[in-house]
Order: structure tokens, then sequence, then C-alpha cells
């Protein structure tokens, strides 16, 4: 793959010498700057790091644009239309800012697969099948999910404007990233949002060794004031299948209670618990509660696949298998609080307030209300000044970027503590 040496110079300015590309074993054509061969990323982050006694050599940081951009070239070089690409690349970069790094740049290949293979529509638009003042059932158009919830959360919130409540749900959907991300653009009404999703089957339910349920996620978010919110978002396994993909790739193992074996019993293998094993409910085993999550997942099939009379359980296809249309149902619920009791901000503050003041347990660690984890990692790329990756987890999509033609995603030149 080629790309113009000159169009990256800003990437050189870590070099102790930027003119000196040879020592990255970079060749470019005296006259037009392009590479005869480009750089790996390891070249670049050893190059450009070798004299920064301070650097985290595990960990890049990459701008939030430059993210963007990159999700973006990506979904383009394989024929998406502009504007879902653009939403796409937003919901994934959000999950990256919020902490979420399985469903951020991560997933980004799974989305492109799909794209490519013809598995998952790159044009058109979702459509309403029927509707009432306050419901509406969608026709997702098996477009990109980001698609498909952003226009579902739009007409629950208009009709959550109009008489008090929004409930949409939609069929013929994709993986939609964070759920939280369409749950918080009901804040911005100062409403309260939720969303739901199924998804592949990837989750053991208590007593079985069989995955038949999703990870099947919620959020829940409420305004309170001075900006402050309550933003639930979890899903409905212990964990969500990308962090112990994250475990996996960087060869670590996993906390007991994330998954199981191919018989069901709890395993700290991330190989075990992704070849022939499963996610367990939230909760683990049925000893410390795993039968509350797997009762979770279900109502959260009864919102999605029944009511929106989608793919549901073992009939949703195998995850990252293409053979068919995942046709994933969801759920979007936007409520107008001014339609209840007044003073529903400052209660929210209130009791956001009387739980974060709480004593901790333990002095170094306050007790935090849903979303002040993610409000902190948001903070943390603010100041940072970007996103920091896992070197394994940039060096393997632009791996894939190169098969596709895309021109690699560059970090900063700002080194990461250890």
């Amino acid at each position: 793959m080629e790309f113009n040496v000159r169009s990256t110079a800003r990437f050189y300015k870590w070099c102790e010498n930027p003119t000196d590309l040879t020592s990255l074993g970079v060749s470019t054509h005296e006259n037009t700057g392009r590479c005869v061969r480009s750089p790996t990323l390891p070249e670049l982050l050893l190059h450009c790091c070798k004299h920064r006694a301070n650097t985290n050599m595990s960990r890049c940081l990459v701008l939030q644009s430059e993210v963007q951009s990159f999700i973006e070239r990506c979904m383009l070089a394989v024929g998406t239309k502009r504007s879902h690409a653009i939403s796409l690349a937003e919901v994934l970069v959000e999950g990256d800012r919020r902490g979420h790094y399985s469903h951020g740049l991560n997933r980004m290949d799974m989305y492109v697969k799909d794209i490519q293979t013809g598995i998952c529509a790159k044009d058109g638009e979702p459509a309403i099948v029927k509707e009432s003042a306050a419901t509406a059932l969608v026709n997702g158009n098996n477009l990109l999910g980001p698609v498909v919830g952003n226009f579902c959360m739009d007409l629950a919130i208009k009709k959550a404007r109009d008489v008090g409540i929004g409930w949409v749900v939609a069929h013929g959907s994709n993986h939609f990233g964070i759920a939280a991300y369409y749950s918080m653009q009901a804040l911005k009404e100062n409403m309260i949002g939720m969303s739901y999703t199924n998804t592949s089957p990837l989750v053991v339910p208590t007593r079985a060794k069989e995955c038949t349920l999703g990870t099947n996620p919620i959020s829940v978010a409420a305004p309170a004031n001075n900006d402050d919110s309550f933003v639930l978002d979890m899903a409905t396994s212990a964990v969500a299948l990308g962090k112990v993909e994250l475990h996996h790739r960087s060869g670590e193992i996993i906390p007991e209670g994330w998954g199981c074996d191919s018989q069901g019993k709890l395993s700290t293998d991330p190989g075990k618990v992704l070849s022939g094993g499963g996610l367990v409910p939230i909760g683990g085993c049925e000893a410390t509660g795993g039968h509350k999550g797997f009762g979770l997942g279900l109502m959260v099939e009864v919102f999605c696949g029944m009511l929106a009379g989608s793919q549901y359980s073992r009939h949703i296809r195998t995850w990252k298998v293409t053979d068919r249309v995942a046709d994933l149902g969801q759920c979007f619920v936007a409520v107008n609080p001014e339609n209840f009791a007044p003073g529903f901000n400052d209660r929210m503050s209130d009791l956001l307030t009387l739980h974060r003041c709480l004593e901790p347990a333990e002095p170094d660690h306050p007790v935090l209300a849903p979303g002040d984890p993610e409000r902190q990692n948001i903070k943390k790329c603010a100041d940072l000044g970007g996103i920091p990756y896992h070197v394994n987890v940039v060096n393997h999509m632009n791996g894939f970027a190169k098969t596709i033609g895309v021109y690699p995603l560059l970090p900063t030149n700002r080194a990461l503590p250890e």
C-alpha cells in the first residue's frame, strides 16, 4: 500500500531527525514523495519513541479526529454511503472516548466486512412500517445499526415531545455500537432515554452449556441539573464479548465470572470462552445471581425480538458469520418528565449527590453513579489530547486497512506515561 509521506509530515515530528525516513525502512520517489514501502506501525512507534524514556510502549495516543477520519476512510473504501460512514464513525469514536473500547475502533473491521460481503446494505434509509401518536414500528432495511438507531431515536424523541412518550422498535437492523449513544440523545431534550438491542447468541443461560442469548444491552439516561445525568449502559451478560477479545488479543487472562468453557464451567481462559464456550449472564453462576442476569437478557428480547418481529435468540446468525443478514431487533424510548410530577431534575440531582457523597469503603475509591466512569474517561482523553489505544489494536486495524487500500491510522507525537 502506498501513502503520501508529505501528507503525514506531522508524524515525523516525533523523530529526532525527521528527514531520516530510511531508518524507518521507507523508500520514496524523489519527485513524488510516495512510498515504495510504507513502515509498519511497530517500526513507526519504535523509531519515534526510542528517545522518550517515559513513553509507554504498549500504548499510543491518537487524535479523536484521526480515529473518526480513519473509520470513515475504511467504510468509504468499501462503498458505504458517506453520511452512513460518518454516523458509524461517530458512534465508534464515542464508544472509545467513553472507555468502552470493546465497542469502538476494535469493532470496525466487523462493520467493513458486513458491507464488503453485501450482507449489510451500504445505501438506503429506514422506513416506518406503522405508527401511532406514541409508537412506531420501523424497518431498518438491513442498514448499518447506527443509521437505524439514529432514525429511531429521533422519531421517539419527536413523539415524546408531542405526547409525552415515544416507543419505537425496529427490525432489519445491525450492530449499533454502544447503547448509551442513543439513550443520551434524549438528554439534549431534557428527556429520559432508553435503548435496547438483541445480538447474536453469545451468552450461556444459567444451568446450560449452549449460547442462546445475546449480550442484549440496556441503556437508560436521565437528566439532572447543571448538565449532570444518570447514564446506565450495560450488557446483560457479565461483560461484552469485546472485552474478552481484547484480553485474548493482549495475551491476558480474564477475571472469573466473565465466561465459561464448552461444558458450562466458569473459565479465566479467554480462548476457551471464545472457542466453544460463551459469556455468562450478569451475576455469573447461579449461586451468585446469574439467573437474574438471564432474566434481564430475556426481557430485552421481549422489547426487541418479540415486539419488533426480528430474529431472536438462537435464530440470530452466529457472531461474525456473514452467511445471512443479522435482522436484529432494537428498541428506543423517550419519556418527557414534564408530563409527570414536577421537579424531576431536582430530584435526580439529589439522588445522584446522595450516592456520590456516601462514605466509601475504600478512601481512594469514591462511590460513582452510572455514567461517572465514562465522564472520567472523557476527561482523561481531553487531558491527554487524544484517545489512548493498545498498540496491538492499532496495529491490527492498520493491517486490516492495508487489505482494503486505506492508509494507516497515525498516532500523535504525545507520549503516554507509564
